[in-house]
């Protein structure tokens, strides 16, 4: 006689009774119609109807027909690029927490940063993987009820929004970054620090920007407008602004900027001008991506712990996978300020 163990994929939760599409609409008090539409993703039903229906569906474990088949051992990292210069971090961090539970990687991308194409939902929702990490700006409200349908699980890294509650996200200590980042040229003796931002609409660049704002006031510094420019997490943004920076009769001794790329292009115009990093300009940077070791001279930069923030984002997938209901799944890492070469104590003669 043999017996079969009980298996991952059949804990005792899967005893809830399922309910039928009637039963469901029944007890959120809408027609059969509008629990279809919540089921496959649809559009035409508010926000309130769809949440209250989609927690029936989920406590009633409840999978349209054609999801009902088993789960692909994958874990799916969906980034709004594959250049995204964050993703070789990333991959490391998921891909090492995957085979230690033996799963493989998939690695899809959108069509822009906020992920309004259709297609990569389509086929992450075909491949059915055991869980999702985005690695993009923010998705919608219908995508995000196209995974939940489905019970596959998903997390959100490093959101350029606020978390929205509920939604599982890891992310890193943005603003602390900005002001170590800042703290550390004041530290120097330098008083005219000017910041390059990032991206308006998110809000890790904004707390980024914000920290260096709050070690200013801290050092008795006023803020000057002039030397706050907007930026795009991009090395030609980084290099625009760096330029116009530069330009001004006291330009600053030392510049912040949002990210690592941006400090590339701050590198480029102070090469244009013949200025000297450190001699004659100090720079910061944001990230600590790999190349930031090998520029010349090697940036000093604010390390957000990218691949323990992938290695977090897969465990919890894996958690939520057996505990669908968590309700804490908010996680911030430490940022830490990383001192190389880029960064000295101000010139003795400036303009």
């Amino acid at each position: 006689m043999t017996s079969t163990a009980p298996t991952r994929d059949a804990p005792e939760r899967d005893k809830v009774t399922r309910a039928t599409l009637s039963e469901v609409a029944v007890r959120a008090g809408v027609s059969i119609s509008t629990v279809s539409k919540v089921l496959n993703g649809r559009e035409g039903v508010s926000v309130d109807t769809r949440s209250r229906v989609s927690d029936l569906l989920r406590e009633h474990r409840y999978n349209r027909r054609n999801s009902s088949q088993p789960r692909m051992p994958l874990i799916e990292v969906v980034f709004d690029a594959i250049d995204n210069p964050w993703a070789h971090e990333v991959l490391v961090g998921v891909e090492r927490i995957a085979r230690e539970n033996g799963l493989s990687l998939v690695v899809t991308a959108t069509e822009g940063r906020d992920a309004k194409s259709p297609r990569w939902i389509e086929s992450v929702l075909g491949r059915q993987p055991a869980g999702v990490i985005l690695m993009i700006a923010d998705i919608s409200a219908l995508d995000k009820d196209h995974l939940r349908a489905r019970s596959i699980p998903f997390v959100i890294v490093d959101p350029a929004g606020d978390p929205t509650p509920g939604v599982p996200s890891i992310g890193a200590a943005n603003w602390m970054g900005g002001y170590l980042a800042t703290q550390h040229v004041l530290s120097l003796g330098h008083t005219r620090v000017a910041a390059i931002a990032g991206p308006a609409r998110l809000v890790a660049a904004m707390a980024r920007l914000s920290g260096y704002r709050a070690a200013l006031a801290g050092a008795g510094i006023a803020e000057r407008a002039d030397y706050v420019r907007p930026g795009e997490f991009t090395q030609e943004s980084g290099y625009a602004a760096g330029r116009a920076l530069l330009a001004l009769p006291d330009r600053p001794t030392a510049i912040v900027t949002a990210n690592d790329v941006e400090a590339l292009g701050v590198y480029e115009a102070a090469a244009e001008r013949r200025l000297s990093v450190p001699d004659d300009l100090s720079v910061v940077g944001f990230d600590d991506l790999e190349f930031t070791r090998y520029t010349g001279p090697p940036l000093t930069t604010v390390r957000q712990p990218l691949k323990e923030m992938a290695e977090e984002a897969a465990r919890l997938v894996l958690r939520l996978i057996d505990e669908p209901q968590l309700t804490s799944t908010r996680l911030e890492l430490a940022t830490t300020l990383i001192v190389r070469g880029s960064t000295a104590g101000p010139p003795a003669v400036t303009p």
